[in-house]
C-alpha cells in the first residue's frame, strides 16, 4: 500500500467513525428532521470544519432531506485572515455568509486586563448568530462541540461556578426561537484532530482567547488529559455519567422532592436476615 492509499484508507476509515458518532447523536436527540434548514456556525477551527465536512457527507445519506448553510462570523480580530473560509467555501461549492461584525473591540474594551474574553465574546457571537438564523429561517443552529468540550463544561461549572450541568446536545433557546443542535456530542476530539489533519483543512486560529494564558478550561482540559493518560477508560465513563443521571441521589429539592418523602406504613417489611440464623 502506498502512502497516499494509505493516508485515504486512514481517511475513510476516520470519516467512517466521525459519521457514526454523529448520525447516532442526531437519531438519538432527534437533531435534524425532514425539510429543516440547518445553519452550520464556522468558526475556522477544526471542529467546526470537522462539523460541517461530515453534515455534507450524511446529508447525500440520509433517508430525509434537509439544507445546510454555513455561517462565519468575522469579529475583526487583527490578522484575522478573512479570504481563508469563503475560499474554501465555494471550493466545496457549499451555502454560506460572512456576517461581519467588530465584537474584538468590544471585549477588549470592556475586559480588564488578565481576566479571559471567552465569557463576553461567546454572549455577544450567541446574539449575533441567533439574530441572524431568525432572518433566515433557519430551524436548527449546528455546533461543533465535542465530547470533551462537553465534559470539560461539566468540570468548568462543578469547580468553578458550583453547578452540576454541561453543554446538552441539544438546547431550546431561553427565548424559545432557536434550537441548538450539537451534532459531535459524541464524537471523541482526538478523532477529530486526526480527521482535520487528514482532510488538511486551512485552520485559522483564534488569536483573541487563543493568545491568553492560565484559562480556566485549560487546566481543565490538561487535568483530564492526564485522566485520560494513566486511567484508560475515565473519559468515557464520565461522559457516560451526564446521561445516566438520578436525582434521587444527589441534593437539588427542585429536581427531586425530597421534602415529601415518608416512609410507606403498608410497604412489606425488609427480610430480616437474624430471624434466618
Amino acid at each position: 500500500m502506498t502512502s497516499v492509499q494509505k493516508n485515504q484508507f486512514n481517511l475513510n476509515r476516520s470519516r467512517k467513525n466521525l459519521r457514526r458518532d454523529a448520525g447516532r447523536a442526531i437519531a438519538d436527540f432527534n437533531m435534524i428532521e425532514d425539510g429543516d434548514l440547518v445553519m452550520v456556525c464556522l468558526s475556522g477551527g477544526k471542529d467546526s470544519y470537522t462539523l460541517l465536512d461530515i453534515l455534507l457527507s450524511l446529508q447525500k445519506r440520509a433517508p430525509i432531506s434537509f439544507k445546510l448553510h454555513a455561517v462565519n462570523l468575522d469579529q475583526k480580530q487583527p490578522g484575522f485572515a478573512e479570504d481563508i473560509l469563503p475560499e474554501y467555501l465555494d471550493g466545496e461549492g457549499v451555502d454560506y455568509h460572512i456576517i461581519e461584525q467588530d465584537t474584538y473591540s468590544i471585549v477588549t474594551e470592556k475586559i480588564e486586563e488578565g481576566k479571559t474574553y471567552c465569557g463576553l465574546c461567546s454572549r455577544l457571537r450567541r446574539g449575533i448568530l441567533y439574530r441572524y438564523a431568525n432572518s433566515i429561517g433557519a430551524d436548527k443552529i449546528a455546533l461543533g462541540h465535542h465530547r470533551e468540550d462537553i465534559i470539560e463544561t461539566l468540570f468548568l461549572n462543578m469547580f468553578f461556578a458550583g453547578k452540576l450541568k454541561a453543554m446538552p446536545p441539544k438546547l431550546l433557546s431561553d427565548d424559545k426561537k432557536n434550537v441548538v443542535i450539537r451534532p459531535l456530542a459524541y464524537c471523541k476530539e482526538k478523532e477529530i484532530t486526526r480527521y482535520a489533519q487528514l482532510r488538511d483543512f486551512p485552520i485559522i486560529p483564534c488569536n483573541l482567547c487563543g493568545s491568553q494564558d492560565n484559562m480556566q478550561r485549560q487546566t481543565i482540559k490538561s487535568m483530564l488529559s492526564e485522566w485520560d493518560k494513566k486511567f484508560p477508560g475515565r473519559i468515557e465513563s464520565i461522559f457516560r455519567s451526564i446521561a445516566n443521571v438520578s436525582p434521587s441521589q444527589l441534593a437539588d429539592s427542585n429536581l427531586f422532592s425530597f421534602t415529601e418523602l415518608r416512609k410507606e406504613l403498608n410497604a412489606p417489611a425488609d427480610l430480616d436476615w437474624m430471624e434466618l440464623l
